[in-house]
């Protein structure tokens, strides 16, 4: 697939070209080894060269593993903590290196720091970026990042921003929670902010359109995913069309390949297209409880 490489954009003060779309290892939750083998190839060979795996994320980390002493060298690999002391995300963060079979990472965040309690939480004096700080003066990682999602993410990061010099974020940028204006708007301060600081910008949740409500899930995501390809190319073009570096895969690995297939092919979609869009995706009541929201 040598023509089929995905296009690279610069992930702010980390100086890494990361490809637009990066493999989110929560894809390889559910799957046997050959099966996360055959996703992991097909990544590699659309030139993803950034990976994000966490501890929840059920096996990906030892389905991972066996590829590591192959591809670590050529890939930007990032992980993250849910811990929130210093003494428990370290002993995370070691088992995490046992569990993917490495001893060094290039990037180690802070997970779920949705709100300014998680933040206070973490950034105490014995908080987990204490952790994170002390394996960075080790050399164990080269960047600092922090994730989350919810309505009050973009504020609680800017605040993060304003704390510490982070390298990156981690957060949700997509067409179906811009159709809240708040969340909108308080998310372009925080990109905006991220382009002022040089903050590497990395998205998620890039194909959710709703939730589950009554309806029994089909797909491992946590959210109700686009399906087709029309609706996939569509929610990734846009999403790639904000300021952001990279967006991380869906989690349904049914979906991968035309996933990949909508990064490789990406246009850039217009302003006034991208109002279109974002006004067909709105709904006419509040969906406080759908994961995404």
């Amino acid at each position: 697939m040598e023509d089929c490489i995905l296009e690279k954009r610069r992930l702010g003060k980390t100086n890494h070209y990361s490809t637009v779309i990066s493999l989110g290892a929560y894809v390889l939750k559910y799957l046997s080894q050959n099966d996360a083998d055959d996703a992991i190839q097909l990544c590699l060979d659309y030139g993803i060269n950034h990976i994000d795996v966490a501890p929840k994320y059920g096996e990906a980390m030892e389905r991972l593993a066996p590829w590591m002493p192959k591809i670590k060298e050529n890939i930007f690999l990032g992980t993250k903590t849910r811990m929130r002391s210093r003494d428990e995300a370290l002993k995370d963060i070691e088992l995490i290196m046992n569990r993917l079979e490495v001893d060094s990472f290039d990037l180690l965040q802070l997970h779920s720091v949705i709100d300014l309690p998680s933040l206070d939480e973490v950034s105490a004096k014995d908080g987990a970026l204490k952790a994170l700080i002390e394996m960075k003066d080790q050399g164990v990682v080269k960047y600092i990042g922090i994730t989350g999602h919810g309505p009050k993410v973009a504020n609680t990061h800017i605040e993060a921003l304003n704390r510490f010099d982070f390298d990156t974020i981690m957060i949700p940028v997509n067409l179906r929670m811009y159709s809240y204006e708040e969340y909108k708007f308080n998310m372009e301060k925080l990109l905006s902010l991220c382009k002022e600081k040089d903050v590497g910008v990395q998205a998620i949740k890039m194909l959710a359109r709703g939730g589950w409500g009554e309806n029994i899930p089909d797909c491992t995501t946590w959210y109700d995913p686009y399906r087709e390809q029309n609706e996939i190319d569509q929610a990734i073009w846009w999403q790639l069309s904000q300021k952001i570096d990279t967006s991380m895969t869906c989690g349904e690995p049914l979906l991968l390949d035309k996933v990949l297939s909508a990064g490789f092919r990406f246009k850039s979609i217009s302003e006034e297209e991208q109002e279109v869009i974002i006004n067909s995706a709105a709904i006419s009541k509040p969906e406080p409880l759908l994961g995404i929201i």
